[in-house]
């Protein structure tokens, strides 16, 4: 028995560094730098905390994360995760998609203190606290404020709320790599598959079913500029604009 779970724990740790290594091969240092050029600016309250190695480490620990599908869909896992997280993050003026990761804290911290947002999913609430330090085996329910001061646990939330399907919710690492379809609940609720489908994912409640507007357009604008620069296309179905939330 000692000798299978030794095993089982080789097998899981060669898959985090093949995760790690393809992330990497993709999200260099000097893309990363490229992609978020303004998060170490002065102005930038999170200036030096979303290292570019605390992103790979956190990577490593999540195998199928941007590694997954072709090299294609891959990259386009990435360019959809940076184009949200780059949203909930962003310090810049409208239609300036350089100013991801400029924050790491909700602003005015009134969404559910003391678990209001925080790193770059900007993660909400008691129950996703909850949920996310049970996954990564850190107490973030009891120290809440570690998701704003370890850049590597940080990541580690933001990934795992990617990863994880919260039913009705499909996950978003499912949605992008074309792997969730939708149910006859769904459909009829205008949910199809694309990015617009991870951003009522995120934050359907405010964004989704309501027409036209900025949060989307910003969304999409990241998301866009990083598939530009990945060499992929966008897909279809960007936006949530006529789509009921979960």
């Amino acid at each position: 028995m000692a000798r299978l779970a030794l095993a089982a724990m080789a097998a899981a740790l060669l898959l985090g560094v093949a995760s790690a290594q393809g992330v990497g091969s993709i999200i260099t240092q000097d893309v990363y730098n490229a992609m978020l050029p303004n998060r170490d600016n002065s102005i930038c309250p999170a200036n030096g905390f979303y290292t570019y190695d605390a992103f790979i480490q956190a990577a490593s620990a999540f195998p199928g994360f941007g590694t997954g599908g072709s090299d294609e869909a891959n990259k386009r896992e990435l360019a959809a995760f940076f184009g949200q997280t780059s949203h909930e993050t962003n310090g810049g003026a409208a239609g300036q998609y350089t100013w991801g990761y400029c924050y790491k804290e909700e602003i005015n911290k009134g969404t559910s203190p003391p678990y209001y947002g925080r790193g770059p999913i900007q993660l909400t609430g008691q129950a996703n606290y909850q949920q996310a330090g049970d996954a990564i085996g850190e107490d973030l329910v009891g120290n809440p404020d570690l998701v704003s001061t370890n850049a590597v646990i940080s990541f580690k939330t933001a990934i795992w709320f990617w990863m994880t399907a919260q039913p009705p919710k499909p996950s978003c690492h499912d949605v992008i790599l074309g792997n969730w379809a939708p149910s006859d609940a769904d459909a009829a609720a205008g949910r199809v598959p694309g990015y617009g489908a991870i951003t009522n994912i995120i934050n359907g409640g405010f964004e989704c079913g309501v027409g036209p507007n900025d949060a989307n357009v910003n969304r999409i604008g990241y998301y866009q500029r990083y598939c530009d620069m990945f060499g992929v296309g966008y897909g279809d179905n960007l936006d949530c604009y006529s789509q009921q939330h979960f």
